[in-house]
């Protein structure tokens, strides 16, 4: 069995009722076929209330794996992981044909539950397949239970793999700031991509999600120069801030030197006052 987090079992508690309480601290005493129907059977005896998570909790509930989050996850899908994380780990190949014949049955809110506990779960190259093939899932629930809010990729994700899933968010319109590592990721492939991405949607006059340039700035070189130049042009304040962050970022001399003309903007940067998180409140 996986050694639990004393905070994770501690915070679902807080959450549960008495009745509920009992219930889950009754089905991880079982077997593991019990565990595993507790998994599927677990909308019938627990609430879907949202659970209350506040800032105290907040990137501690698994101390290991400070990426860990819970945000807009109801009781059921919570109680599903902390499920999960009871089921015997050895023998090794027991575990995971255990892990996949839940996969191959789940329905949409158990696939969310198991995509959702694989940064905790042993062998995590195991369930490399699996995690990439949701990021090509139609399923938007699954995909976002992957790619959003979720370490696992950053962590075994493959360069392609991660580019895709990065790429795909953008085109669901999703934040990529949401994706955790998204600038610790970066890389001279997904810029090249992003970067065709934006001149198509100019080209077609329509706007840019701003938060994807944040993604071709340490590579933006003086083919995307104009672009800048009309960003630093721009009526909205929010687009000139992004232009002077992809100059500042840009290990290009032409590119960056377009911020000399900007000196306030350079100057709230290097005084931390202008980064990207400032931006991600700002409606795509």
């Amino acid at each position: 069995m996986i050694d639990i987090p004393k905070n994770l079992t501690q915070f679902l508690f807080e959450q549960t009722t008495e009745k509920e309480r009992e219930w889950l601290e009754e089905k991880v005493k079982s077997n593991v076929l019990d565990l595993m129907t507790a998994f599927v059977a677990a909308p019938r005896f627990l609430s879907k209330k949202i659970v209350s998570y506040d800032s105290k909790s907040k990137g501690c509930l698994i101390p290991h794996q400070v990426g860990f989050q819970v945000d807009g996850w109801n009781l059921v899908r919570l109680s599903r992981v902390w499920l999960l994380l009871h089921l015997p780990t050895e023998p090794k190949e027991q575990f995971i044909k255990n892990i996949e014949t839940l996969f191959d049955t789940a329905e949409l809110n158990e696939l969310v539950a198991l995509y959702s506990a694989l940064p905790l779960l042993p062998y995590p190259w195991e369930w490399l397949p699996r995690a990439t093939d949701a990021v090509r899932s139609n399923m938007g629930f699954v995909f976002d239970a992957i790619a959003l809010l979720n370490p696992y990729p950053e962590l075994y994700f493959p360069e392609l793999a991660w580019n895709q899933l990065v790429l795909k968010t953008i085109f669901n319109g999703k934040p990529i700031h949401w994706i955790y590592g998204i600038d610790r990721r970066k890389n001279k492939e997904l810029a090249e991509a992003v970067s065709d991405f934006i001149s198509e949607r100019l080209a077609a006059g329509r706007k840019v999600p701003l938060q994807i340039w944040r993604l071709v700035s340490p590579f933006a070189n003086e083919s995307i120069s104009p672009k800048l130049i009309t960003l630093f042009t721009s009526e909205l304040k929010a687009e000139r801030e992004v232009a002077a962050l992809v100059c500042f970022e840009s290990t290009n001399p032409q590119v960056h030197s377009l911020l000399l003309k900007y000196p306030d903007l350079e100057l709230s940067i290097q005084n931390g006052e202008l980064d990207w998180s400032k931006l991600e409140s700002i409606p795509e």
